[in-house]
Order: structure tokens, then sequence, then C-alpha cells
């Protein structure tokens, strides 16, 4: 299957599925697929990104190999919104490899903190600062604090999630 091709031809749930089956396991089939995503463009990007999100939830020692590239990708600026947006949605489902914690930590709390950047990315980023924060005891403070401070602020989603994020955040 030509995964680039399939993608342009439009976008169902059964492509993404036929997709999700073609790669399965496969470590080579994922990075053609990783690699369309990262390519783009931003249609591509877009409709690349469900069939990973899925196989990532089955398989996610597959996107381990990836973590060094979204790193990079995400201190680019030349980087399309959805490409962004889809890492922080793959990285709020993931166990973060403890060699990249603090770096993910870091990208994601300066995407929370923009304001300039889109809401899904500042809210999937939020996602990640508070699982990582499971870890790390001492960020909670700080975002309780940025929340606090956003949430007046917010659109509706970004609010959504804030609220539920402050309510766990009390609780521990």
């Amino acid at each position: 299957m030509d995964i680039r091709l399939h993608l342009e031809a439009g976008h169902s749930k059964a492509q993404s599925m036929e997709i999700v089956k073609y790669v399965g396991y496969d470590k080579s089939r994922f990075s053609n697929l990783f690699g369309v995503f990262v390519r783009g463009p931003y249609r591509i990007s877009q409709r690349a990104a469900h069939p990973i999100a899925l196989i990532i939830e089955q398989y996610p020692k597959l996107l381990s190999p990836y973590f060094p590239e979204i790193i990079g990708l995400l201190k680019r600026d030349d980087i399309h919104d959805a490409v962004k947006r889809n890492i922080f949605r793959m990285l709020q489902s993931q166990k973060v490899p403890g060699k990249y914690e603090g770096e993910v930590l870091d990208l994601a709390f300066s995407f929370l903190v923009d304001r300039k950047q889109a809401i899904a990315i500042r809210v999937f980023a939020m996602q990640v600062v508070f699982n990582l924060s499971a870890k790390y005891p001492e960020i909670r403070a700080d975002l309780k604090m940025v929340l606090e401070d956003m949430l007046p602020y917010g659109s509706p989603g970004f609010k959504n999630r804030a609220k539920k994020i402050l309510s766990k955040l009390m609780m521990s």
C-alpha cells in the first residue's frame, strides 16, 4: 500500500482503519506513515495523525524511536499547527521515556502559556504537563497557578480541560 496515495484519496474512518490494519506492529511501515505525517502537507498530516494515534494506542513502543524527531519538530517555528497539535495529542496518552521528560515538559509548558498557539495545541500541551506532574509533583503548583491565571480568558475547550485538571490538582 502506498500510504501517501491512500491518504490523498480522502479521509474516513474506514480509510484510517485500512492503514492501521496495514501498518500493524510493522516498524518499517510505521516509519513510512510517520514520515508522511511529518512531511505533510497540512491535509495529509491531519489524515495521517488519526491512524498513527490508533496504532500507538495499541503499540505505544512504536513511537519511542521518534521522540528525538518529535522534540525537534516542536522546536521548529515553521511546522504546521496540525503537526504540533497531533504530536501533543499523541504525547498526552504516552509514557514519555525518562531521558526526554525534561525537554517534553519544557516544550509542553511553553506551548501551554503561549497565547499565540492554537487552543487545541495548548489544551493537549496542558494534559502532557499534567501527566508529567504525576512523576514531578513540584511542577503542580506552577501548573495550578498558570491555569488559574489563564482560566478567565480561555476558550470553552480550554476552560473545560483546565477545570478538570485543576480539580485533580486540588485532590492531590
